[in-house]
């Protein structure tokens, strides 16, 4: 079993690695789960997973050049976003040039049977995606919010009266029974991840985009192919602000595929918006619409332009 910090090989037999990605969490992680996905997406020959304890620490991984890349959970389609995640993209110089969705299986794993359960273990959002399966089957039972939720299934291999809310790839690891399987409050569950890289770091373009489509020469008709994140902030509210700021988009013409408010921590109702928006910088079109909306906003932060996923 693979411990924080500790390294795992995927899947060549090179001695040297040529990228190392940091992932939320133990083996068995879902985050782990998305790296190797974007691994083979991406056909690479030799990549190290290392482990960390939390998102920030995958964060500071990239900063600190531990990992060249680093994937961390971003929103979950019955959650919502992960505020930790919106939260150091705005402190951290990290870029976004990736994204996987993962369908989430969330499986009850323990080493007794449903009888002994006394306390369940998962991350936050592993715990909010069951509450209505907790609520009816295990009501009495004391909820434990662990930093990950292979870190849950470890823990719960210590005693047969805890369960784990993990993926069936965590039971394999830490050796547990799947008591139930897919307990997820709703059938359709998934979870957005993105990749991240130092701001500045040059990569391998080739090695990151996972597409056909030229982001140098892309038209109206490829413009889906990529997204672009920013941050924008406006310091003095008032009225039509932010109408101003969608009506820039609206007018070239260009889709939002999120938006989202996060408080400033400054004062009561002061937020940043988070703005996802089909297409890449180097687009003619996009940047001319960029430069209209620093114009109108006090901040403006461009995370990062990168393939769009494709199931």
């Amino acid at each position: 079993m693979a411990g924080l910090g500790q390294k795992i090989l995927l899947p060549s037999t090179q001695l040297t690695p040529q990228m190392i990605i940091g992932v939320l969490g133990l083996e068995g992680s879902y985050s782990e789960k998305a790296a190797q996905i974007w691994t083979l997406r991406h056909r690479l020959d030799s990549v190290e997973i290392q482990h960390f304890a939390d998102i920030e620490d995958a964060f500071l991984a990239v900063e600190q050049g531990k990992s060249d890349l680093s994937v961390v959970p971003i929103e979950n389609s019955i959650e919502g976003s992960v505020g930790v995640t919106l939260d150091l993209l705005y402190e951290n110089e990290v870029e976004i040039v990736g994204e996987i969705v993962v369908k989430i299986e969330h499986c009850l794993l323990s080493k007794g049977g449903t009888e002994k359960i006394k306390v369940v273990l998962s991350h936050p959002q592993g715990l909010a995606q069951c509450r209505h399966f907790l609520k009816k089957y295990f009501p009495e039972a004391e909820l434990r919010s662990t930093g990950s939720t292979s870190h849950a299934a470890r823990l719960a291999g210590e005693f047969e009266e805890m369960a784990a809310i993990a993926s069936p790839e965590a039971a394999e690891c830490y050796r547990l029974k799947i008591l139930l399987p897919n307990i997820q409050d709703r059938k359709e569950n998934y979870t957005r991840f993105i990749v991240l890289r130092a701001a500045g770091k040059s990569t391998d373009e080739q090695v990151l985009c996972d597409t056909e489509d030229k982001p140098d020469k892309l038209e109206n008709s490829s413009r889906s192919a990529f997204k672009t994140s920013i941050i924008v902030y406006l310091e003095k509210d008032r009225p039509g602000a932010l109408y101003e700021i969608l009506g820039a988009f609206a007018k070239n013409n260009i889709n939002l595929t999120r938006i989202e408010s996060r408080p400033s921590k400054k004062e009561l109702g002061d937020y940043y918006f988070y703005i996802d928006f089909e297409g890449h910088t180097s687009d003619v079109l996009i940047k001319e619409t960029l430069k209209d909306i620093k114009n109108k906003t006090d901040t403006l932060k461009i995370l990062g332009s990168y393939p769009a996923f494709k199931t």
